[in-house]
């Protein structure tokens, strides 16, 4: 059977989503090097110190830093280094979730089987993450507001992160009820004939 233009792109989509998730896990990794660092020119510098050395000298220094960065941003970090890092990680999380809801979900319709209740049970996980993103958000920008005592963090992406992830939670909210209706009455179209 030959596939339609929909399962053509489908499978797009997942190549796509799927290089997004191993990146999403790779840059999980490397959040409390990021957060540790207080300008990316710091670790720049750092590699270009040792540009005598081979370019693998360099990398396995690089990787150094960031394996001992999990030990080290938790106990010398201070407290803004470890509510980024928690935050980033907690976010990074929630997006790998989203993230593999979407293969589950593009699984399915390369099936043929796209109206299914375990695709509006997909829907409703990865809205219940974009919610706890946004929940995440809400709680650093409020943790930014105390902890610096000024307006600014309301200017930040993580005040922007509230919206956008209340949209995204109640598209996918939206989306998980036209799933299940669909399932519904494809079971009973199955049944009447």
């Amino acid at each position: 059977m030959e596939k339609t233009s929909v399962q053509k792109l489908a499978g797009v989509l997942k190549l796509l989503v799927t290089i997004t998730f191993i990146c999403n896990l790779v840059a999980l990794f490397l959040v409390p090097g990021c957060s540790r660092l207080r300008s990316l020119d710091e670790l720049v510098e750092g590699a270009l110190y040792f540009s005598n050395e081979s370019s693998l000298a360099v990398t396995a220094r690089m990787m150094g830093y960031f394996v001992s960065a999990w030990q080290e941003v938790w106990l010398f970090g201070g407290p803004y280094a470890a509510v980024l890092t928690s935050f980033l990680l907690f976010c990074g999380g929630c997006t790998a979730v989203i993230l593999w809801q979407a293969r589950r979900v593009l699984d399915t319709i390369l099936a043929g089987n796209t109206f299914t209740f375990e695709n509006a049970a997909n829907m409703r996980r990865a809205a219940v993450c974009c919610f706890l993103i946004s929940a995440a958000a809400l709680g650093r920008t409020v943790w930014g507001l105390c902890f610096y005592r000024s307006l600014m963090p309301l200017l930040t992406y993580n005040a922007l992160f509230v919206p956008i992830f209340l949209m995204a939670g109640l598209l996918c909210m939206v989306m998980s009820a036209l799933f299940r209706q669909a399932a519904e009455l494809k079971a009973e179209n199955d049944l009447t004939i």
